[in-house]
């Protein structure tokens, strides 16, 4: 199986709770079967990307990256790689090298949410998870970051995006 395969499969699977998140999920299917290249970067129509938020559910905190090109906080994520076997494999990947920290685990296989940005290199399709972050877990900055930073959940609004803050909503009602 592909990482297209993949991501068909995932996305034909996803039960979605609004209407936005359904509307995402078709216009996911759609641009997948259009674009046979719809995983990678090169696709200039879009393409899917996985990411992850970071969460000490003990703690009540989320871990954001300052994105060193976007300037903004956000969840650990981003592109798809040839080696990535899974769109859930490809965000527990993100979250491990943009956080630096082992040990991560997912909240499950199923997304938690999608979100369709304007970045820019094109539009990113992107499918969120959550990434469990084990008890005495260290952040370290890498290449991609400027900062990384906890934020206790009702802090994230205070920094973040709308995305991010419905994210972080999506993550807690799983837990």
């Amino acid at each position: 199986m592909t990482l297209h395969d993949d991501a068909v499969r995932v996305l034909d699977g996803l039960e979605t709770a609004t209407d936005s998140q359904e509307e995402l999920r078709r216009l996911y299917l759609k641009h997948l079967d259009e674009h046979a290249d719809g995983m990678w970067r090169e696709c200039s129509d879009g393409h899917v990307t996985a990411s992850s938020l970071v969460i000490d559910p003990v703690g009540g905190r989320v871990l954001l990256t300052f994105h060193r090109k976007l300037r903004m906080w956000l969840q650990m994520g981003g592109h798809c790689e040839p080696g990535d076997a899974t769109l859930a494999g490809a965000a527990l990947r993100e979250a491990t090298e943009e956080s630096g920290i082992p040990g991560l685990r997912l909240l499950g296989e199923v997304p938690v949410r999608l979100d369709r940005h304007h970045t820019p290199c094109a539009w990113h399709l992107d499918v969120q998870y959550a990434a469990l972050a084990p008890d005495g877990a260290v952040e370290a900055i890498s290449d991609e970051s400027l900062d990384l930073r906890w934020f206790r959940y009702d802090e994230v609004a205070d920094v973040a995006d709308t995305s991010v803050v419905r994210l972080v909503e999506a993550t807690r009602s799983r837990l």
